[in-house]
């Protein structure tokens, strides 16, 4: 549709200055009189027709197919043709029905000058479209390769955080836990919305937090009360955000990861502010220098590196990622402008 809506505007803006041109000698003089430099109107509006003819013969014909490495001198020869193919009518059509008017001194210029115009107008028309058609064209490709890139990034975080899910339950159902049942009712919940709701571009802002929730609740159900677990949200700008889908996840994914095992009193903090048009999105966790955690694994770095990849990609400029460790204290934060 847009692009229609483009294709019509071209051909009116074309319509419109050509249309000018064909009116400006009927506006200067009427017909039958003549012209300065002695041609008559109708005369002048014969001509331009045969002008642009010849400005739309060289800037789609000729200049698309000759100008190149190979063929450079066929377009110059074309060029000579048209130049002289078009004077030859003009000098026809003026000797055949208006045989008064001598052809020379000042008639001959303003026979042969105005076709160079044409035709170099034509040639800067047609350097101009080549250059917006290509830059269009790199345009999609770039916005092809980023789709390309965030189909890749998006299919390798599901099965990650899938896998660490599917990892939690086998110790609820080694513990043989209660807590079985709601998990699984919760896991269902959670695959919904990575199989169906984060298909689209952007998911609203209160579904992604609702997602976060239901996984924290799920990883309290795992460890109750050997981790400490705090989740403080603050929602002080209610409008109707949207963001990248499965953007948060990681960083508390991260969190229990490498928050937990072999750690002396564990800790994860998880706090998410949402106040004039801007998240700020916090997480702490205690870790373990040596690094002995019973929950790493050899892919224990897709998550972050996904999901900074994802903001360079969808959020440039938008976005600020601060990563610290001090002692043994871990800390993520992300700042986002929200739309």
């Amino acid at each position: 549709m847009k692009s229609t809506n483009a294709t019509y505007g071209i051909l009116a803006l074309h319509v419109l200055i050509w249309g000018a041109l064909l009116a400006l000698p009927h506006l200067l003089i009427s017909s039958g009189q003549t012209a300065p430099g002695t041609l008559p109107g109708d005369f002048w509006l014969i001509s331009s027709l045969i002008h642009i003819g010849a400005f739309y013969l060289n800037a789609y014909v000729l200049y698309p197919r000759w100008m190149t490495r190979q063929r450079w001198w066929l377009y110059i020869l074309s060029l000579v043709a048209i130049v002289l193919g078009v004077n030859y009518i003009k000098i026809g059509i003026l000797t055949t029905f208006y045989p008064s008017i001598p052809i020379g001194g000042s008639t001959r210029p303003m026979l042969f000058f105005p076709v160079f115009l044409f035709l170099v107008a034509s040639i800067v028309y047609r350097l101009v479209i080549d250059k917006i058609r290509y830059e269009k064209t790199q345009k999609e490709q770039q916005a092809a390769q980023l789709a390309m890139e965030l189909k890749f990034l998006r299919s390798q975080i599901s099965p990650h955080f899938l896998f660490n899910v599917l990892t939690n339950l086998v110790s609820l159902a080694r513990k043989k836990s209660d807590q079985m049942e709601p998990s699984l009712i919760m896991l269902s919940e959670l695959m919904r919305y990575m199989l169906y709701d984060s298909e689209g571009k952007k998911v609203p802002l209160d579904k992604e937090i609702a997602y976060l929730k239901s996984y924290i609740e799920l990883q309290k159900l795992r460890f109750g009360d050997d981790t400490r677990i705090t989740t403080e949200i603050e929602l002080a700008d209610n409008g109707h955000h949207s963001i990248e889908p499965m953007l948060l996840i990681p960083f508390v994914e991260n969190a229990f990861k490498h928050g937990i095992g072999w750690i002396e009193d564990p800790f994860i903090y998880i706090k998410l502010v949402v106040a004039e048009n801007r998240l700020t999105f916090t997480v702490k966790n205690k870790f373990s220098a040596n690094g002995a955690t019973d929950s790493k694994d050899s892919n224990s770095g897709i998550g972050l590196a996904n999901v900074s990849s994802r903001l360079k990609l969808l959020y440039p400029d938008q976005h600020i990622l601060a990563v610290q460790q001090e002692n043994d204290i871990f800390v993520t934060v992300l700042t986002l402008q929200l739309k």
